[in-house]
């Protein structure tokens, strides 16, 4: 039971982290590891602030 709600808690602090990530700049884009050349195909690059691919560098 505790391993499942820590589990839990892992993947909500993961979602709320990517969504709450932006930072000073605004946009995900300038502090994520897919933003070079053709890397990212996402149609809200390069002003993204939400994105499920977003990795911080």
């Amino acid at each position: 039971m505790i391993e499942a709600m820590r589990s839990l808690w892992q993947k909500l602090s993961a979602v709320f982290g990517k969504l709450f990530a932006t930072g000073s700049s605004g946009y995900l884009c300038d502090k994520c590891k897919w933003d070079y050349g053709d890397a990212c195909t996402r149609p809200e690059r390069p002003n993204a602030k939400t994105c499920p691919d977003y990795k911080h560098r």
